[in-house]
């Protein structure tokens, strides 16, 4: 396996193939999770290149190489922020691949864990060229999260710098990226979730009922649901494996 440290468009980002990879091999970008990065996430790299994948591994805004001197809380106000700008950056690795000769005429998918599944079903909820995503640990309701999340930071007694009409438009903002509110942008479009029941993180009954009202209506040709009673906030070895084996697969 080979892993080249790159910057594309000022995405520092890690590029990762081998000796069959081809300009017409299957391209996965994959997204790391929250006070993640790039390189911590190798192992999903070397499953997916064994099985004839180009993968594109960036660092989030302020993550990885791009860091800055925020603590978690500082850093955890700027979650959206930080989801956003790699929903738009994903359109600009698109364009990177292009202009370098790496997308021709194969398939790309998108693979994410927690905040970075989150991220990925963000992509694939706007974007229709990609063709398979994988959530790992994501949830499907911006909007629903969001309120969460505020709720959450005022009751520990955090101030929460926006009046409620930058609420609303940051809500607004959201929701056009939630798959809850768009499902027709990914219905019969290859997707997998994997989530762990036991999740105190990203909660796990959010994912399921929007699963369940995905197959409601549009059927389950096109969706694989893997989930573990006993797993919290932790991809496991089985669901790594098998949600890399899926992925590969239906960019083949």
């Amino acid at each position: 396996m080979i892993v080249q440290s790159e910057s594309w468009a000022n995405i520092p980002l890690l590029h990762i193939y081998n000796e069959e990879t081809t300009v017409h091999s299957p391209i996965v970008l994959f997204l790391h999770g929250f006070e993640s990065a790039k390189e911590h996430n190798l192992h999903y790299a070397y499953q997916l290149v064994n099985q004839g994948c180009r993968v594109i591994l960036p660092d989030a805004h302020l993550h990885g190489e791009r860091e800055q001197p925020l603590d978690q809380v500082e850093l955890s106000l700027r979650f959206w922020e930080i989801v956003l700008t790699s929903i738009e950056e994903v359109e600009v690795l698109k364009e990177q691949l292009e202009l370098k000769g790496y997308l021709t005429d194969q398939k790309i998918g998108v693979v994410g864990t927690s905040m970075g599944g989150i991220t990925a079903l963000g992509c694939y909820t706007a974007y229709q060229w990609l063709d398979a995503a994988t959530i790992l640990m994501g949830t499907p309701g911006y909007v629903q999260l969001a309120k969460w999340q505020i709720s959450g930071y005022e009751q520990k007694g955090f101030n929460i710098p926006l009046n409620q009409e930058e609420r609303e438009n940051m809500f607004q903002t959201l929701a056009r990226f939630d798959a809850t509110k768009h499902m027709s942008n990914i219905a019969n479009r290859h997707i997998l979730f994997w989530h762990g029941e036991k999740d105190q993180v990203v909660p796990f009954e959010p994912t399921a009922h929007f699963v369940d009202a995905l197959i409601d209506q549009y059927g389950e040709k096109h969706v694989a649901f893997l989930h573990e009673k006993t797993a919290g906030h932790a991809v496991s070895r089985k669901g790594m494996l098998s949600s890399t084996k899926w992925l590969a697969d239906h960019l083949a």
